[in-house]
């Protein structure tokens, strides 16, 4: 495949394009694959935007990450013979994929080192966002759960105006419910909380945070590298 046909991911990993088997489209409210699925391939996102989501015992949905350009998603099922998804991958926003078959860079990884080597460095950045916000849930409740939703989604895709941080995304209170793990009446109760005491602002379905550091202290925040606190 043409190189210049697929965009350059922002971790130093371009040679996974090498391995690259196709390009696919992607529509909104469409899964790319599924939790169970049997894992063959792997995804770079041109275009678009994914939620990684696992649906836990009790019925409920806990979103894990939203990726868009640039990110590498599937990336869990590697080095396992016969492995499956161990999340669901649905599509946000419409886009295209790059694919990557699974056997195809498991074999480049064990041959080219500087890839492998960094390709653990990035994993690491994974886990240590899931594990900072796994962190926020179990410490600080559903209130904290929000809170932390709200910041990283303004590192994420925050922007900066005149009246504080717009978060440029399109989010229901369910799919911020399923970041927290918890019912969309939680977050309904919260949200309505923070708009009370003026720390956010909701405009057709628009969040603005007023008063980030409030959020922020309420959390105990730790002041994580931006880079690690986020949902993508």
């Amino acid at each position: 495949m043409n190189m210049q046909s697929v965009k350059e991911i922002p971790i130093t990993l371009s040679h996974l394009f090498e391995t690259v088997h196709h390009v696919k489209k992607i529509e909104r409210g469409s899964f790319l694959f599924q939790e169970g699925g049997q894992a063959e391939e792997l995804f770079i996102i041109q275009s678009g935007i994914l939620q990684l989501s696992k649906i836990i015992p009790d019925g409920r949905e806990l979103t894990l990450r939203m990726c868009n350009s640039g990110d590498f998603v599937g990336e869990l099922n590697l080095f396992s013979p016969g492995s499956r998804y161990l999340l669901s991958a649905r599509v946000i926003e419409s886009g295209e994929v790059a694919v990557i078959m699974k056997d195809e860079l498991e074999e480049k990884l064990s041959q080219d080192l500087p890839l492998a080597f960094e390709f653990i460095r990035w994993m690491s950045l994974q886990y240590r966002k899931t594990q900072t916000k796994f962190r926020d849930l179990v410490l600080h409740g559903k209130k904290g759960a929000l809170y932390s939703t709200l910041i990283r989604i303004c590192n994420s895709y925050g922007i900066n105006t005149n009246h504080g941080i717009l978060i440029n995304i399109p989010l229901t209170n369910q799919e911020l419910a399923n970041f927290c793990g918890t019912s969309r009446e939680v977050v309904n109760r919260l949200l309505s909380d923070l708009r009370k005491n003026g720390i956010i602002s909701i405009s057709k379905g628009a969040i603005t945070i007023h008063d980030i550091d409030y959020l922020k202290l309420e959390i105990d925040c730790e002041d994580c590298p931006v880079e690690i606190c986020k949902v993508d």
